[in-house]
């Protein structure tokens, strides 16, 4: 499936919490975001089959989808309209077998060799980084910085977004790289007017 990786907030309960989750999204998509990843590495499936839920009424005709990070279940009992693993996460085939050929699914990738071990024919796209270390996930793999970026995307024949301490100023150097656009957290999800953070990214 065909999807637009130009600006791509994923989301992060902690920073989206003084202006709410759906609020956030709905004011960043409002501001450019054109895919929406919802991250939450503490909630219960339960509750993120819920928080899923209510932001695909808040993304209901504005044509930015909904991806889930790393959950199948909730993926799938949500009707997201994807999902986004880690190397160490769902497995591709199986996110693919169960959530059917028009889900989005993407594979986080942080070297060469992952890349080339990669089940591309099922995947729509691929994360390349982290660019920078990022507070935003403690356990990430080393950074690649933009010479990085640069190798893999020029070696990936899939549609790449850039991740990992990003912000607006980074976008013409993401773009030089190669990817295709960029994933951010806080840059959006810890800004006060995260419509006007979105904003930014097309400013610069």
């Amino acid at each position: 499936m065909s999807v637009d990786l130009t600006l791509y907030l994923v989301t992060d309960a902690q920073l989206c919490a003084s202006t709410g989750l759906a609020r956030t999204v709905e004011a960043a998509v409002a501001g450019g975001v054109t895919l929406v990843q919802l991250r939450d590495k503490q909630a219960s499936d339960e509750a993120m089959i819920a928080q899923a839920k209510r932001l695909k009424e808040v993304l209901a005709g504005s044509g930015v989808p909904l991806i889930i990070n790393d959950r199948l279940n909730v993926a799938h009992a949500s009707g997201a309209d994807g999902l986004h693993v880690g190397q160490s996460d769902t497995d591709v085939v199986q996110a693919r077998q169960v959530l059917g050929e028009q889900a989005i699914i993407g594979l986080s990738i942080n070297t060469l060799e992952q890349l080339q071990r990669a089940p591309v024919a099922l995947l729509d796209y691929v994360g390349l980084g982290p660019v920078f270390a990022t507070g935003s996930k403690q356990d990430h793999a080393q950074p690649i910085g933009f010479t990085g970026l640069a190798q893999l995307a020029s070696a990936c024949p899939l549609p790449s977004v850039a991740i990992g301490g990003l912000k607006a100023e980074h976008a013409a150097q993401v773009k030089a790289a190669g990817a295709h656009g960029l994933a951010v957290i806080s840059a959006i999800c810890g800004h006060p007017d995260p419509r006007q953070a979105a904003q930014a990214f097309f400013r610069s």
